[in-house]
Order: C-alpha cells, then sequence, then structure tokens
C-alpha cells in the first residue's frame, strides 16, 4: 500500500533537503500523540494522512469533522485538482515514490442525524459525572444528581432520556424530606437549577442524543472487503455551536472505549486510533477531578491498544501530565506576535528533543504551511529528535465531498438503516407516569368510599331522628369524624411503610459505572 513504508508510516521526508523519511511506527502508535498548530497551517491534512494511512494498516479511526473537510476520504484525489502538480512536486521532493491517489472505507456518523447516522447513548450511560460537567453544576447540584441516579438504581428504573431524567427530578423534589433522611439535603432550588438547565440542552439539540438504540462500540471497529479500517467520521461543524456538549460526547466515547476493551498490551498495530480535534475545549473550565479522571484513561486506555491523538492550537492547552504522555509529536508553525506567544512557543520548543543541527524555537515559528516540527517514537519507546519535516500530499480527495456523494456513501453503509428508528421502551418516566396513575385511582376509589360511607352515615341518622334515638354526648367527637381521622391514619401508615420497603430495597443490582460514568450504572 502506498501509505507504508518498512517498518513504518510514512509521515513525510525532514532533516536536510527533506529526504530523511520520518515514521510513525505503527506497534507504538497507542502511545497516543500530538498534533499542533495554529490555524492554517496544515493541522487538518496531518490529520487526514494520519488517518488515511491507519486505515490502509486496517486500523479503525474515529475522528470528528469540526469543518467538513475530512469527508473527502471517502472519495479519491483527482488528478484535475488544481494542487495535484505540487503534491506531485512535493511526493519526489521527499522521496515518496509509491505515491497514488485512492479512497478509503467511511462511515459517517452525526448526533444530530443529519450528515451521518445517528448516534446516541442513554442518560444512564453517560452517568452523573459527565451529565454534571455537560450541564455546568454546581457541587450541590451534582450532589442532587448523585441522589437521582442513586435512586434510579434502586427503584429499578431505566434512564434512557431526558423525558426520564426530568421526570425522576419532578420524583425527587415531591419526596424530597424523605430523601434527604438517607442521602442529604436536596433542595428543591438545587432541582429547579437543574431542570432549567436539561431545557436549555434540549434546546441545543442534546435530546436527539440520548435514547435508544444507542450506540454499539462494535459498530466502530469494522473493516471492508480488503481489510482496511473503517474512519469513522463524525460531523462536528454544527455541533461546534455547543463546544460542551461536543467535548462531552468525545469524552463520553472514549470512556466507553476504556470500559469495555479487554487488555492487549502492546499490539504490533493499534486496534483503534482515536482523534480529539479541539481539544483544548474538553479541559476549558474543567474540574480538577475531571482532568485527573482523563490523565488516568489516557495512561491506562494505550494498554488495550486505543492510540489517542489530541489535535489543538497549542500544546499549552493540554495539561502537563497528559502532554507528557503523548509520544508522537507533529508540531506546525506558532505565531508569536505577543510576550505570551513568545513564551508558548520557547516552552512548545522545550517539549522536543534536542537536535544540534536544528534550532527547534526557530523552526516552529518558520515553518510553512504543509511543514513541521516531527518528533516521532523511535525503537524501545525513545522520542526521536525533533526534525523540520515536509509532510506528505494526501491521497484523498483534499475538501469535502457532494452530499449526493454523503447520501450514496451511507446508504451503502455498513449500519444503514440500523439506528435510523428511536426507540422508547419502558423507562423512569413510563414508569412514575404509570404510578402516578394508579396513586390517582386510588385516591378516587378511596374518595367514592367515603362519600358512601358519608351518604350511608346520612341515611343512619336520618332514621335515628325519626326513631327517637341518636343521643350524642357532647364530650366525645362525631362518629364521622373519628371515622375521617382512622381512615386518614391508615392511608397515610400504609404510604409511609411501602415507601420504606421501596427504599430498603434494591429491585435491582447496583451495577458498578466506569471511570469517567460515576458510582453505579443504570439499567
Amino acid at each position: 500500500m502506498p501509505e507504508q513504508v518498512p517498518n513504518g508510516i510514512f509521515v513525510g521526508g525532514g532533516g536536510r533537503d527533506y529526504g530523511e523519511a520520518q515514521v510513525l511506527r505503527p506497534d507504538y502508535a497507542n502511545r497516543h500523540g500530538l498534533i499542533a498548530g495554529a490555524t492554517g497551517t496544515g493541522k487538518t491534512v496531518t490529520l487526514q494522512i494520519l488517518a488515511e494511512s491507519f486505515s490502509a494498516l486496517g486500523v479503525p479511526v474515529v475522528l470528528s469533522d469540526v469543518k467538513g473537510d475530512l469527508s473527502g476520504l471517502a472519495q479519491s484525489g483527482s488528478p484535475e485538482f488544481k494542487l495535484h502538480g505540487a503534491f506531485t512536486e512535493r511526493a519526489e521532493k521527499i522521496n515518496f515514490t509509491d505515491y497514488a491517489y485512492r479512497a478509503f472505507p467511511v462511515t459517517f456518523w452525526d448526533l444530530f442525524g443529519e450528515q451521518g447516522h445517528p448516534v446516541r447513548t442513554t442518560v444512564a450511560e453517560m452517568g452523573p459525572l459527565l451529565l454534571s460537567r455537560l450541564l455546568e453544576l454546581s457541587e450541590a447540584q451534582e450532589g442532587v444528581m448523585n441522589i437521582a441516579f442513586r435512586v434510579a438504581d434502586e427503584e429499578g428504573m431505566a434512564l434512557l432520556d431526558l423525558k426520564d431524567l426530568q421526570a425522576l427530578l419532578v420524583w425527587v423534589g415531591q419526596n424530597r424530606k424523605t430523601l434527604s433522611l438517607r442521602y442529604g439535603n436536596v433542595s428543591t432550588a438545587s432541582i429547579g437549577a437543574i431542570q432549567r438547565r436539561l431545557l436549555v440542552l434540549e434546546g441545543q439539540g442534546a435530546a436527539q442524543f440520548f435514547g435508544e438504540p444507542a450506540l454499539e462500540l462494535d459498530d466502530l471497529f469494522l473493516k471492508d472487503e480488503i481489510g482496511a479500517g473503517r474512519i469513522n467520521i463524525i460531523a462536528a461543524d454544527k455541533l461546534m455551536q455547543s463546544p460542551r456538549l461536543y467535548a462531552t460526547f468525545l469524552l463520553w466515547l472514549l470512556s466507553e472505549l476504556f470500559e469495555t476493551l479487554p487488555e492487549v498490551g502492546d499490539p504490533d498495530i493499534p486496534k483503534l486510533v482515536f482523534f480529539f480535534d479541539e481539544a483544548h475545549l474538553l479541559f476549558e473550565d474543567a474540574p480538577k477531578a475531571l482532568v485527573d479522571k482523563v490523565e488516568q484513561v489516557a495512561r491506562l486506555i494505550r494498554s488495550k491498544g486505543v492510540g489517542v491523538y489530541f489535535i489543538t492550537q497549542n500544546p499549552a492547552d493540554v495539561p502537563e501530565d497528559i502532554l507528557g504522555q503523548l509520544g508522537n509529536r507533529v508540531q506546525h508553525a506558532l505565531r508569536a506576535f505577543t510576550a505570551k506567544d513568545r513564551r508558548a512557543l520557547k516552552q512548545a520548543a522545550e517539549n522536543y528533543r534536542e537536535n544540534p543541527d536544528l534550532d527547534i524555537e526557530d523552526a516552529i515559528r518558520e515553518v510553512g504551511v504543509g511543514e513541521a516540527v516531527t518528533s516521532l517514537l523511535e525503537r524501545k519507546g525513545i522520542p526521536g529528535i525533533a526534525q523540520r519535516t515536509l509532510i506528505r500530499p494526501p491521497s484523498s480527495q483534499l475538501g469535502p465531498i457532494k452530499p449526493a456523494t454523503r447520501a450514496a456513501l451511507m446508504g451503502m453503509s455498513p449500519v444503514a438503516g440500523k439506528y435510523d428508528e428511536l426507540q422508547d421502551r419502558e423507562s423512569a418516566f413510563e414508569i412514575l407516569q404509570k404510578r402516578a396513575e394508579e396513586a390517582a385511582k386510588e385516591a378516587e376509589k378511596a374518595e367514592e368510599a367515603e362519600e358512601q360511607a358519608e351518604a350511608a352515615e346520612r341515611e343512619y341518622r336520618a332514621g335515628r331522628r325519626y326513631s327517637g334515638g341518636g343521643v350524642s354526648r357532647s364530650s366525645s367527637r362525631p362518629a364521622r369524624q373519628r371515622r375521617s381521622s382512622s381512615r386518614s391514619d391508615s392511608i397515610g401508615t400504609t404510604f409511609a411503610k411501602s415507601f420504606a420497603r421501596q427504599l430498603g430495597t434494591r429491585t435491582g443490582r447496583a451495577v458498578v459505572r466506569g471511570v469517567l460514568g460515576g458510582l453505579f450504572r443504570g439499567r
């Protein structure tokens, strides 16, 4: 395959006259990576050629298409393209003799179901921690969210979509006094704040993300008939209008991969490569607990054969502890217009292994579009010497494909029709609605019985009046009042005992949720 060279993936030509092949070793591809650089310096093309190379090796890829350009991976490049001459000239300059155009197998996904197959998960799978992060909840509000999830687990109520969570929060608010005795304070103000944020989230289109059928992770690991890994492209141009939803979704997907995949050690080639574009959105205003968990996932997921590559403008956007785990690096140009920019540039240069023949700081400042300073892991995982590299040209189309072509490819997709129809099985909303209806019926029966008792009592009193009986004693309550009080006490006692039994008995086992999902997994 043209994207392969002996012992690795050809990234570009470096060194003197760009004649030294810069190779990303597949057996170290799960040691993660970083693609950084200012806007317009070629980060997207670098992402594209890496996705092509992994696909050609039979490795499935997951990436987000922020600008809509990466759909071109599904279509072969063309000699009629305006940059064909520049591409072939570059290929000759870096000794890429096997350069050829080709298309790659692509599966399109979209949270909104417009430019790809719908992607859904359940509220329970998202978990209280990520959901609280998505809603930007305070510590007290996050505590109420945890209580709601705990009650749903114990009551056997599945949390599938937003209306399930909204109905459960209403129920928690109605029973807050009893729940507070067991779980801690549940305030109506916190519940109201959560409900308002859920309405905002629903208005942003997130309601389509929660529900069933939920995404099956196996569908991200598919290959085509010749063994090339499918490139899963998640449409993110519209999703980027809700950056918190975008970051939370990709973080959820990464955590699901971490929880689901078995340990494989260091495979010859990775099982999956995950590209996280606009990575700074993940860490902006993120609480330390969340950053610590992302670091933990990044450290451990490589032993499950998954490589994670962060794409961002400045390496400083990634926390230091996570940055230290990114072994393969492609640094495009950074512009230094201010003192702060110069400090960031110097810091970025210090992250590379020194090259006596190259001033790394100057190189990062001066590289042109399509050039980068690269450092790729060598034998035994040693960081490679920083090299000024001319990135190889892409084999697939540069730029987006036409909507008709996208629609045709979606129709031929191996998951076509699988996720199209939204399903709504019995869950918390239906269970609580049924309970409310049953309670209303019981109340109606009790009211009818009381009316009948009152009618019988009136008839009895009327009979006693005509027969000369019915002498009442001033020191005792009327019979009607005694019976009403007795009946009220009986109903209250019965409800209290029933509710205590519900709280004291687990209707289903609580399943441990994963690293980023909180404590308990709902069903």
